[in-house]
């Protein structure tokens, strides 16, 4: 049998190839392609995909947000995180956001596949430095937040603290620096943020945070 895959990238060239590479074998149905959050959402809800590989730096909203969108359907396919990078902020929150593994984009058509089975199958796939971190983060008390950030609920506490930052006026190359992540993870948290804000720019957010008002 077939396991069905939606692939959800917003680079054409890389969607299209990944998904010739994949329909040239024999265990794997491609039966979708998305080109964004909300397209991906409605193809996975169809119930016609076993496995969405899912990037991570998508337009409108990310990949994090996606992937948990997808994962809180009644009936949701396994989600399968494709990344340039094996040890991020991002791919972690993934995994929380209910991913069950991830493949780096450089694998060959094979390595992915294997992947795409042992989730569809009910696995995991992800390398020690991710596990690692998350078991860490399953087992670890959070550390208690006072902050005007801490009084919005739905964010976690790497959220928070770029959020606060965000109501100082910090741009994302200082909150990179304060924090110690890259600009690239700092864009990322600022996208998760917007959506669970419901906000439309971090000015937004930061009016937000300086009124005290709350996630609607």
């Amino acid at each position: 049998m077939n396991v069905k895959i939606l692939i959800v990238d917003d680079h054409p060239v890389f969607r299209e190839g990944l998904a010739a590479s994949l329909a040239a074998l024999p265990e794997i149905e491609v039966v979708g392609r998305a080109a964004d959050g909300p397209e991906a959402i409605e193809m996975a809800a169809t119930g016609d995909a076993d496995v969405v590989l899912m990037d991570l730096n998508l337009p409108s909203i990310s990949g994090v947000e996606a992937t948990a969108r997808v994962c809180a359907l009644p009936e949701p396919p396994a989600v399968l995180v494709v990344t340039m990078v094996d040890d991020d902020d991002t791919v972690v929150a993934a995994m929380r956001a209910g991913a069950r593994g991830y493949v780096l984009k450089g694998s060959t058509g094979e390595e992915i596949a294997a992947a795409v089975t042992t989730v569809a199958s009910g696995g995991a796939v992800f390398g020690p430095g991710v596990a690692s971190r998350l078991l860490a983060a399953a087992t670890s008390t959070p550390p208690a937040r006072g902050g005007p950030a801490s009084a919005f609920v739905g964010l976690t506490d790497r959220e928070a603290d770029v959020l606060e930052l965000i109501g100082e006026g910090r741009s994302n190359q200082q909150i990179a620096r304060d924090l110690g992540l890259t600009v690239k993870t700092v864009q990322n948290y600022v996208s998760r943020i917007l959506d669970k804000l419901q906000v439309r720019d971090r000015t937004q957010a930061a009016l937000r945070v300086r009124d005290g008002h709350g996630v609607p």
